[in-house]
């Protein structure tokens, strides 16, 4: 069975920083895109940025670049996004995911099979 599961969420304070995991189980993801999404209360999911196979980062807009940091190690089969500088938008459960190679947009979520149960992230103003 595939798992996906984050970790790292909670509450910090407004220009704190949290990290977050995502430890991927059940089958390798080394050749796929793995991604981050979030989403906050009253909002459709959002993309926030995806790592390819190769380490290459793929990032929204500028609402996060700059503060955050994806990364992803193939060994232990884990994402991680390193967020800093944490503002009260910033706040909402946020979800990794494993996704197929290919020319669809990596924004786009029916590219991605996989799905982690979401991990809340709450900043405080």
């Amino acid at each position: 069975q595939v798992q996906l599961v984050e970790s790292g969420g909670g509450l910090v304070q407004a220009g704190g920083s949290l990290r977050l995991s995502c430890a991927a189980s059940g089958r390798t993801f080394s050749s796929n895109l793995l991604g981050w999404f979030r989403q906050a209360p009253g909002k459709e999911r959002e993309f926030v940025a995806v790592i390819h196979s190769n380490g290459q980062p793929t990032w929204d807009t500028d609402a996060v670049r700059g503060r955050f940091t994806i990364s992803r190690d193939n060994d232990k089969n884990t994402v991680s996004l390193q967020m800093n500088s944490l503002k009260p938008e910033d706040a909402a459960v946020y979800y990794c995911a494993a996704g197929r190679t290919g020319p669809l947009d990596v924004s786009d979520q029916t590219r991605y099979d996989y799905w982690g149960q979401g991990t809340q992230v709450t900043v405080s103003s």
